[in-house]
This record gives structure tokens, C-alpha cells and sequence, in this order.
């Protein structure tokens, strides 16, 4: 059953509600979220806005008495990191804790997340803006390391060459179903708000790990992933988060966030 905020919290900005959420859905001692609480999270993650995490999607006509690159909320008053100074894939951390993280992926038109998966974890996802191209897998069974200690196996296409526009609906993906492994491709300059549960943790054996994949002409919707390298001249950029706020719960500890090398 969906969780219901009490009334006063209506109140609240658009990015406080999506934290107070995910703190009541994700840093429960008990079990995994049930699929009514993912539900809720989603509804609520396709309420928000660009601007309402300090992104200017570019739709809107510059100020000409503007004298800087961030442009103004109409809303707020409030300085927005402005879409077209992305000329790279940039991160606009939000929040991150041992059960949870919130962030911003913002890209160039063209630009490539390559092919990577969640390990053990949810992830819900809502296009802010622009236009995304999606290539997703599932395993068909959870490989072991190969001989050489690289992960390699069969897989599914869950979406093949996607093309998500928005405005649409947040969407979601689990440890082994909904599209696990993915790639995504600008085709227009875009943003995506990913909320992820447990967050990548070297030390808690949920590494990001990049894959390469063969399709199987003999098997159509199938391909063969095999672990690779990230490319040496692949690097994202780290933005200051600009929008309302946080406030988050003091037993959450952010200080172990490393932001994105500039």
C-alpha cells in the first residue's frame, strides 16, 4: 500500500517531498520497498520539473538583462544552472546515504552513458527534459566471472534503441528485470533524476561495471555482454546543485559522496 504525506507537507518543494519519500520508503529496517511504495515514488518523481531541481531546460527565452550563464526561475527568483552550458555529461548531486541517493545527469546532445548495470539495486528514473536514446538488458541467469574475472553472458534486450521524449512517465528497474543494464544516448540535450536504492559502494560489492554487447543474429532480442574498461576519454563533470533546500534527516550521512572530477 502507497505511503500518504500528511497535509502540511504539500507545502513542501517538489525536491523535499521526493527525499521525505524516499527516506520513509528506503530507510526502513524492514524488507525490500513493496511495488505499492515503488508505484508512489513514481508518481511523485513524474511531478517534478527541470526547474525544480535548479536545471533551466532551455525552452524557456533567455533574459537579455541576464549578465550571467544561469538564468532565473520565474517561480523563485532563484539562479538555475542553465541546459545549453552542458557540453559535457555532467552529475548535479542532490543527496546521497547508505540507503539512498538522488541526482541529476545532464547531457549534450550526442553524449553517451555507456552500457552499465545496478547491482542489487532499484532504480527509478524520470526524463526531465529532451530527448534520450535507451539500450537495456536483463540477464537471462546471473554470470559468474569468467576465467578472467570479468562478468559475460547472455542477455535480453529489454528496450532496443528507445527513444524516450519528454514529458513521460518515471520509470523503474529492478536487481534482475525492467532493463538492469543500460546505455543511454542524448538525442537532444537532456536530463534524467535518478533515484537509486542502495547506491553504487565499492566497499559494499556494488561496483559500477560497464559492459560491451554482441548481438546474436541466431537469436533475435538477445546479445552476448561481456565486462570492458570504461574508455580512457569518458569523464563526467560535477555541477552544484542550485535548487530548493534539502532538508534531510541527520543520521544520514552525505560525507562520503566524492563529487565528479570538473
Amino acid at each position: 500500500m502507497a505511503v500518504a504525506f500528511p497535509p502540511y507537507t504539500m507545502a513542501l518543494s517538489k525536491v523535499q517531498r521526493l527525499y521525505d519519500a524516499c527516506d520513509v520508503v528506503f530507510s526502513s529496517p524492514a524488507a525490500a520497498p513493496t511495488l505499492g511504495e515503488i508505484r508512489w515514488l513514481q508518481k511523485i518523481l513524474d511531478g517534478v520539473e527541470a526547474e525544480d531541481v535548479g536545471i533551466d531546460d532551455g525552452e524557456k527565452p533567455t533574459s537579455p538583462s541576464s549578465s550571467s550563464d544561469d538564468e532565473l526561475s520565474p517561480k523563485s527568483g532563484r539562479a538555475l544552472l542553465p541546459a545549453r552550458a552542458f557540453t559535457r555529461i555532467t552529475y548535479v548531486h542532490l543527496h546521497q546515504c547508505d540507503d539512498f541517493s538522488i541526482g541529476v545527469f545532464c547531457f549534450p546532445a550526442g553524449a553517451t552513458l555507456p552500457l552499465h548495470d545496478h547491482p542489487e539495486m532499484v532504480v527509478l528514473s524520470k526524463l526531465l527534459y529532451g530527448s534520450v536514446r535507451v539500450r537495456s538488458y536483463d540477464w537471462v541467469a546471473e554470470p559468474p566471472p569468467s576465467a578472467a574475472g570479468r562478468k559475460c553472458g547472455l542477455a535480453r534486450a529489454v528496450a532496443a534503441d528507445e527513444v524516450r521524449r519528454a514529458p513521460c512517465e518515471a520509470s523503474v528497474l529492478f536487481p534482475r528485470s525492467g532493463g538492469n543494464l543500460h546505455a543511454f544516448t542524448a538525442v537532444t540535450p537532456c536530463a534524467i533524476l535518478d533515484v537509486l536504492t542502495p547506491p553504487y559502494s565499492e566497499e559494499q560489492g556494488r561496483p559500477s561495471t560497464y559492459f560491451t554487447d554482441v548481438p546474436i543474429p541466431s537469436l533475435p532480442g538477445f546479445a552476448f555482454l561481456e565486462e570492458t574498461d570504461l574508455p580512457e576519454d569518458f569523464s563526467v563533470a560535477g555541477a552544484p546543485y542550485l535548487g530548493p533546500e534539502l532538508t534531510v534527516d541527520m543520521d544520514d550521512d552525505d560525507d562520503d559522496y566524492e563529487d565528479y572530477d570538473e
